[in-house]
């Protein structure tokens, strides 16, 4: 489960790390993932939703996360930008890191 305050922190253009347990079959462990926000669904309501977008391995990765999940076990808000123009930011799947950053607004 996602504390509240960090839960209103979550917002498109954020970037975000997310700890995750996963369980196989006898071990479980901790993942991390670190991203950028693309979109987040249905406000904050029980089926509420964020996807979250990372390159990985010259890859572009994206995992949607329930905010109610209980295999998230923390998330930490890196940066977050000012003022974002759109709600769903799935135009910075064809663009370049760093163009990304341009068109968001994040400074570092």
């Amino acid at each position: 489960m996602i504390v509240k305050e960090i839960a209103e922190k979550i917002k498109p253009g954020a970037s975000i790390i997310v700890v995750e347990r996963i369980k196989e079959k006898e071990k479980e462990r901790q993942s991390q993932f670190k991203g950028v926000v693309l979109s987040v669904k249905h406000g904050r309501q029980g089926g509420a939703t964020f996807t979250v977008r990372a390159i990985l391995g010259g890859v572009g990765v994206e995992k949607i996360y329930p905010f109610n999940s209980p295999s998230i076990t923390s998330v930490k808000v890196l940066s977050s930008p000012t003022k974002v123009k759109k709600s769903k930011l799935y135009f910075l799947r064809n663009v370049s890191k760093k163009k990304s950053r341009q068109k968001i607004g994040v400074t570092a």
